[in-house]
Parts: structure tokens; sequence; C-alpha cells
């Protein structure tokens, strides 16, 4: 019997896929506790759809990160930071106060954590800071710091 897992089940695949299992495993666990639907012409085509409208929102998703990526290329934060004696500076810039500056500038919603820093910034300067915004987009933001 084929059957359409509505959720991953160990042994058996991932959401969505269509397994063949006996009948008895299929009429005994798999159908009485949820985990699939047998797969009749009926299910197999409202799992089609199911799949077609899912990846048209991945594909929308993906389009509306590539655009606010090209829009966060063409920005930048300012922010400003104490130094004393030679240029050396106090303490340093995490993704938090990035993104709270970029909240606060240029009124955009960054997650700190999708901020990528190999370290905190410690130096006055121009910085490039990389901000993932989905698995496949990966936006570059312009991070002026000053001296306070």
């Amino acid at each position: 019997m084929e059957v359409i897992l509505l959720e991953d089940v160990k042994s058996l695949g991932k959401k969505d896929e269509i397994v063949k299992v006996s009948d008895g495993y299929a009429r005994n666990y798999v159908l009485p506790k949820k985990l699939g639907i047998e797969a009749t012409p009926k299910n197999l085509n409202e799992l089609k759809l199911k799949k077609a409208n899912e990846e048209k929102l991945a594909k929308q998703k993906l389009e509306e990160a590539q655009a606010f990526a090209k829009v966060l290329e063409e920005s930048s934060v300012e922010l400003k930071m104490k130094s004393g004696e030679g240029g050396r500076t106090f303490g340093s810039i995490s993704s938090k106060e990035i993104a709270q500056e970029a909240k606060k500038q240029l009124n955009f919603e960054l997650d700190k954590k999708k901020i990528i820093l190999d370290e905190p910034i410690k130096t006055l300067g121009v910085h490039i800071v990389k901000i993932k915004l989905h698995k496949d987009v990966t936006a570059k933001l312009t991070v002026k710091v000053s001296e306070a």
C-alpha cells in the first residue's frame, strides 16, 4: 500500500513523501496514529497542489529577501564609539548595537542573530557586515564607526 506521510517517521521517511508500506503496517500503525494517509488519486492531487503552493511561497520569500538585500547594500549605519589616545577604542560594537541603530536610523527590523560578525568591531572606520536574510541570500551592510 502506498501512503503519504503527514509527519516525519523515523523508519519510513520525511513529511509529504510517498512511501510503500505493507498493508498491515499501514492499517495498524501509520493510519490510526495519523502519521500518514492513503495515497488515493484525490490525496495525491492535494499533495501536488500543496507542494506547488509551498514552492510559490518560497520563491516569493526569496525574491523579497533579494530586494531587501539590494536596499540594505545601498544603506549605511553610523555608530559612535569612545576612543582614547592613539585612536585606541574603549569597548566594542556588537550585532545588538548594529540592529538597534539600523532600527533607529533606517527603520529596518534586523534580527541580531542574523548579523554575522567574525568578531566585535573594535576599530574606527568603515566596516562591511554580512546579514543573513534567507538561506540563499546574504546582504552586506556598511557600518561607519566614528569617534564620540
